[in-house]
């Protein structure tokens, strides 16, 4: 989604920045479909390449009964490939945790400084790929370090002098000139009163 196509749908310029700054924050925190991709097209290579070392050694292992020293060669392999999927696992499950890790320091400058904080040994990975125990270690972190994060900015939105304030008419404008409106407003809402008072 981009503004240019808020925009063509008859949104005003406004509108569609904050849209668009609404997409961007709801967007905090999802890992690049990119990255998502090339570890998961990595993974699938490595798990190809172990299957095929698997059916190459139980079709040699077939071809050469009664071979001691064959035999010994193929079991010597089998325990090879059995590390190395050990290996190969243990590569992907702290890839996932570190592109977790990563995915939850959105809001700080400092994010591979922050992720050495984390305890990985206490962190789960699940057949989903989805990381447990990485929430409670993080509200931890943010809690010691918090200087290393961006606060979180809430409030109104200040106000514009060159704009109505809230988007409405104002009743001390020329164009919208109208005394009911301002006794009202002044009764209801003396801040709001104020802010259209002082755009005039």
């Amino acid at each position: 989604m981009k503004k240019e196509d808020l925009l063509a749908l008859g949104m005003t310029e406004e509108q569609a920045q904050k849209v668009m700054d609404a997409y961007t924050e709801s967007l905090k925190g999802f890992i690049p479909k990119t990255r998502f991709d090339e570890v998961n097209e990595t993974k699938k290579d490595l798990e190809q390449q172990i299957k095929d070392r698997d059916n190459q050694l139980t079709e040699l292992n077939k071809k050469v009964k009664g071979n001691e020293e064959l035999e010994k060669t193929i079991k010597d392999l089998q325990d090879a490939n059995t590390n190395t999927k050990t290996e190969y696992e243990g590569k992907i499950k702290e890839l996932t945790i570190n592109t977790a890790i990563q995915a939850k320091l959105t809001d700080t400058k400092y994010p591979d400084l922050l992720a050495t904080k984390f305890d990985k040994s206490k962190l789960v990975v699940g057949a989903d790929g989805a990381v447990s125990g990485i929430d409670e270690q993080l509200i931890t972190i943010k809690e010691t370090y918090k200087d290393l994060f961006t606060p979180v900015v809430t409030g109104k939105d200040p106000f514009n002098k060159d704009k109505t304030p809230l988007g409405g008419k104002n009743p001390w404008s020329k164009e919208h000139f109208n005394l009911t409106e301002q006794g009202k407003l002044l009764r209801e809402n003396p801040t709001l009163a104020a802010q259209y008072k002082a755009s005039v």
